[in-house]
């Protein structure tokens, strides 16, 4: 099982591992910093720093999937193209250095701190996501219009709030006893474990967000900068998109 540091502390840019295997599927650490695509979060990139001082370029972290004898709690760490000299030479029982590519992830990680503040603007269930380090979008379960401009007022001002972020837990009875705390109808928490990662973010009279949340997030949303919305969209006739990006 891959040890994912990244929930513990999403400002750790490296850390040392060993290799377990390299498979199809990337090669697989006993820990990582690199954060596998999931709950509309794209996956990490970086490097894995050799011994030598040689890298291996990861263009993509995932989740590994059933098959080659991998459990499912595995990362792999996806090389970029061209790197199959150096594969070869790597193998299980090496050390490497597993390297974030720090401005990338800080970008996903603004970004999807910002889409828990556009939940708290637009109190309305999720039915999709997705966030990637050039701009992230919220696919709200609505009918009603949604004012552009209003929305972007919205985060500014909540982001010159300067609130806090927390990274919390509850356990599984929590969740089933408070089912509205998760606002996506396309992505579920996992269960099985007992807890439940939850992100907080914290207001002056209470939560102004608290899900339940796996991905990367800024310590206060101050952090985020200068964030708008870039466009709204009518997907269907109960679905409207909000596209934000950097300003």
């Amino acid at each position: 099982m891959t040890q994912d540091l990244f929930r513990q502390d999403a400002y750790l840019r490296e850390t040392p591992a060993t290799i377990v295997a390299i498979t199809g599927q990337g090669v697989i650490l006993d820990r990582t910093v690199f954060y596998p695509l999931g709950g509309g979060q794209a996956g990490d990139a970086g490097a894995l720093v050799l011994a030598n001082g040689d890298k291996v370029v990861i263009a993509d972290t995932r989740k590994v999937k059933d098959g080659e004898g991998l459990p499912t709690s595995d990362i792999g760490h996806l090389p970029a193209p061209g790197q199959e000299d150096l594969l070869e030479l790597l193998q299980p029982g090496d050390q490497v250095v597993a390297r974030v590519a720090w401005d990338r992830r800080h970008r996903l990680m603004r970004f999807h701190t910002t889409t828990h503040l556009l939940c708290h603007l637009v109190p309305h269930l999720v039915n999709g996501c997705s966030i990637t380090p050039d701009y992230a979008r919220l696919d709200f379960n609505m009918t009603g219009p949604l004012d552009k401009d209003a929305l972007t007022d919205g985060i500014a001002r909540l982001v010159a709030g300067a609130h806090p972020v927390e990274v919390g837990a509850i356990s599984d009875a929590e969740l089933d006893a408070n089912p509205a705390l998760v606002k996506s109808m396309s992505v579920q928490p996992p269960r099985g474990t007992g807890s439940v990662r939850t992100i907080r973010i914290v207001g002056v009279d209470g939560p102004l967000d608290f899900q339940p949340c796996g991905g990367t997030h800024v310590a206060n949303t101050s952090e985020i900068g200068g964030v708008v919305v870039t466009k709204i969209e009518k997907k269907s006739a109960s679905t409207r998109r909000v596209v934000l990006g950097f300003a």
